[in-house]
């Protein structure tokens, strides 16, 4: 298994692993859509033997007291069903974060589960007063420092592109 950013060609191929892992293409459709806007990005696939097995998108958010902060989300994430508990996912989050923190950004935040995600150093988001612009539970809303105590003295609302709405 290789992780790599995503290349144009494999844009069939990642909408197929979205649409592959969830229930509805809404997660597929939102893909396209930050692609589209042409946002900062960063987009890894698993490839396995060719094969396009996993990917990974992360999208910058914001912290609406502190625009100048540099915070991205990730999601969606997903793994081909054939392909799943084998550590791609691992391995596309672990990548993932690697390559925020080398491009400077401070933290992530993560609507994801809550017994996956703290495995790569998220914990509940209130632990740092940040909220989620959407309803969901509190568990769920999860944050990663890239660099330690960049979240001191922040708070706040955390928003999403508009594409998210969608979703």
């Amino acid at each position: 298994m290789r992780i790599r950013p995503e290349e144009e060609p494999d844009r069939a191929a990642v909408r197929a692993v979205n649409e592959a892992a969830f229930e509805t293409p809404a997660e597929a459709n939102l893909v396209d859509g930050l692609r589209a806007k042409r946002l900062p990005l960063i987009s890894l696939v698993a490839d396995v033997d060719g094969r396009i097995a996993g990917h990974i998108l992360f999208s910058p958010v914001a912290l609406a007291d502190h625009p100048g902060l540099r915070l991205m989300g990730l999601g969606p994430m997903a793994v081909v069903p054939e392909y799943q508990r084998r550590g791609i996912g691992s391995a596309l989050v672990q990548t993932g974060l690697k390559r925020c923190k080398e491009l400077g950004f401070l933290a992530v935040v993560v609507v994801g589960h809550p017994d996956y995600y703290p495995r790569f150093g998220f914990v509940p988001a209130a632990r740092h007063a940040l909220q989620c612009e959407y309803d969901v539970p509190a568990d769920v809303f999860m944050v990663a420092e890239l660099t330690v105590g960049a979240l001191q003295g922040k708070s706040g609302l955390v928003c999403y592109d508009e594409a998210f709405a969608s979703v």
